[in-house]
């Protein structure tokens, strides 16, 4: 072969490589925590192509500890986390641990109750008494937390924090193990032999706490401040689909039911709980009214004294949200 046609060989070699580098799908390592909320979301987008087909080619992790996402944020074994515990960003953000919030993912559908027939009646009788939530440091624990302190008195050392995922506290409710729970909207309607009585919601103790009409987050999509740095388009893309994923489950519940029965595991009545609850407990926002409600959020949960210290001025970073409202 002579020197002209190597050449030639030589830049088409050159050019399919190019045009299959060009082409090859961005990897990204998505976590969440498999249990509550997150694990029906994350089932959904494990079962659905709408993150491959924004040309990501995903790992999912799975975590069975509410903290672990974050924890993994922090060593680098993610990359993003799409309902990592807002209180447990803010208190590592402040710690000064590389990540950024670019979306409000999980609104706080959580109430207060009791068994039927107990003799509290009220929020302010929970001083001294056993209640069961999300674990320490998570969202759930330190929003009840804040209320309770904010509207009632009670202090953290007021009451004993029973912590478990929403399966053990219902458990722990029907056994006596505590005297309350603060469960998620949709665990409750999936109680069948045990009846509660709701004490209170988180929206509305919030509501009464920051006298305003907002609704706290307890989950938001939280990525690696280098990842961001070096892949805003592949976090665009993620939130891009995680919105596409969202809007394909409001208007396919059937579908969704059918997947959580397969991939969650839940009993088919369970599953159709959760799917008709999908857009109440799932949220892909990141408008300016969404980034305020998580500064009152911090605020409060820094009165209270349940986190420290005070929030980078570049941790809520909207570019990328911004840019995925263009993303089909």
């Amino acid at each position: 072969m002579n020197g002209k046609k190597l050449l030639s060989a030589g830049l088409a070699a050159a050019a399919l490589l190019t045009s299959a580098s060009a082409f090859a799908a961005d990897k990204v390592r998505i976590g969440y925590w498999s249990s509550g909320v997150s694990l029906g979301y994350g089932s959904v987008l494990e079962a659905t192509d709408f993150l491959k087909n924004q040309d990501l080619d995903v790992e999912f992790v799975r975590f069975p500890d509410v903290n672990a996402p974050l924890r993994a944020l922090a060593s680098n074994s993610i990359d993003f986390a799409f309902g990592a515990p807002a209180a447990g960003v803010f208190s590592s953000a402040a710690e000064g641990v590389p990540v950024k919030v670019v979306a409000a993912t999980q609104p706080a559908d959580v109430q207060f109750v009791v068994p039927e027939g107990s003799p509290i009646t009220s929020l302010e009788q929970l001083r001294g008494k056993k209640v069961g939530m999300s674990p320490a440091g998570s969202s759930v624990a330190v929003i009840a937390g804040a209320v309770l302190d904010g509207n009632y008195g009670i202090k953290a050392n007021d009451f004993s924090l029973v912590g478990g995922n929403e399966a053990r506290l219902a458990q722990f409710l029907a056994q006596k193990q505590v005297d309350a729970s603060a469960l998620r909207s949709v665990t409750i309607a999936q109680l069948k032999d045990l009846k509660v009585t709701p004490l209170g919601s988180f929206a509305d103790e919030w509501k009464k706490l920051t006298k305003t009409d907002s609704v706290p987050y307890i989950g938001i999509g939280t990525v690696r401040s280098e990842f961001l740095e070096k892949h805003p388009e592949v976090v665009a893309r993620v939130l891009a689909g995680l919105r596409n994923t969202l809007a394909w489950g409001d208007k396919n519940r059937d579908e969704v039911a059918t997947i959580l029965q397969k991939s969650a595991n839940l009993p088919e009545a369970d599953a159709r709980v959760y799917a008709g609850q999908w857009s109440q407990m799932n949220r892909v926002a990141f408008e300016p009214a969404d980034i305020d409600t998580l500064k009152r959020e911090h605020e409060v949960f820094k009165a209270s004294g349940m986190i420290k210290g005070e929030l980078p001025a570049d941790l809520f970073v909207t570019g990328p949200y911004e840019k995925s409202k263009s993303i089909q």
